[in-house]
């Protein structure tokens, strides 16, 4: 029933499983279960209100277990939230620096520490004395992203931290982000609306639906994040929006009959089923999104309707 602490034989890996949660008689989350290994990027992807949020609060030890188990593998788990969050009266290398000052290093050493990363980071020396209000809103958001990863984390948790960010810096900032972890091997899980984002940065994407909370489908792709570039992640964000669970659980129309699917052959080319869609698709443009079962019984039939 509650957060469980890393041991040397427990496997490298966020595990939940049966996690139900509600606050007061709002239920908010039921039945939630999945495996985040070691390495792998995960999105949870879904409407405002499905519980997403809490769901990450759970995983992070934020908030108390109520039913199910949260199990943490990782040795060294840091939260980046949406809002940078910074500390006013320090500076950037300061709020940089300050788990390792949490974690007692001395002044010199976490200084050396938090400015190494600010510069891979791309704030300039002089940045980096400044206070939170003389920074741009992208530079305290790379800030906020070198006071997660300064901590050299196993498990990064993300909470939409790139929404308010334009398109230019979100592109150097997903950079950034995905070397650090492939160098590291970490392990991330993140919350976004933006289904581009998920099909961009992600290994799986958890689809979650409100009323109470749940995972309805999860998605693989079978593609490496480093080797998509803006057509395939075009591409297949279009294939995740013609789907039919993907649709409901945003709240979209459903769509048109007779509509043309992204990538459909022309007069006289022979169709191909996609494995997510169920829909036509052209013949060059093979699909490497992948439905994956939920384990949960209960939602066999939205699994149905995922295209699996």
């Amino acid at each position: 029933m509650s957060v469980s602490c890393p041991t040397d034989t427990r496997p490298r890996e966020l595990r939940v499983d049966g996690l139900n949660h509600a606050f007061g008689r709002d239920e908010v989350l039921a039945g939630i279960g999945f495996r985040l290994p070691a390495g792998e990027v995960a999105a949870l992807v879904g409407p405002s209100g499905c519980g997403k949020t809490t769901l990450l609060h759970l995983a992070a030890g934020l908030l108390t277990v109520q039913e199910g188990q949260v199990s943490n593998g990782f040795d060294t788990t840091a939260f980046m939230f949406q809002q940078p969050r910074l500390l006013p009266w320090q500076t950037a290398l300061d709020n940089i620096a300050l788990g390792l000052k949490a974690a007692g290093l001395a002044r010199a050493e976490r200084h050396r520490r938090a400015r190494g990363i600010g510069l891979r980071l791309g704030l300039a020396p002089r940045d980096l004395d400044k206070f939170p209000h003389q920074l741009s809103g992208g530079m305290q958001s790379r800030v906020a992203l070198a006071r997660a990863l300064v901590l050299a984390p196993d498990l990064l948790l993300l909470d939409e931290p790139f929404s308010a960010l334009d398109v230019g810096l979100k592109e150097e900032l997903y950079r950034l982000l995905l070397d650090h972890q492939a160098a590291r091997a970490m392990g991330v899980l993140m919350i976004t609306h933006d289904l581009m984002e998920a099909v961009r940065l992600s290994d799986a994407i958890l689809l979650m639906a409100p009323a109470p909370g749940r995972i309805v489908c999860r998605f693989e792709l079978d593609v490496p994040a480093a080797q998509r570039d803006d057509a395939w992640v075009y591409r297949h964000t279009a294939e995740l929006l013609q789907n039919a669970v993907v649709r409901d659980a945003f709240g979209m129309p459903p769509l048109m009959t007779g509509a043309v699917a992204a990538g459909a052959p022309a007069a006289g080319e022979q169709a191909a089923e996609t494995p997510v869609t169920g829909m036509p698709a052209g013949g060059s443009h093979a699909s490497a999104l992948r439905l994956v079962a939920t384990p949960d019984p209960a939602l066999a039939r939205s699994v149905s309707r995922c295209g699996g």
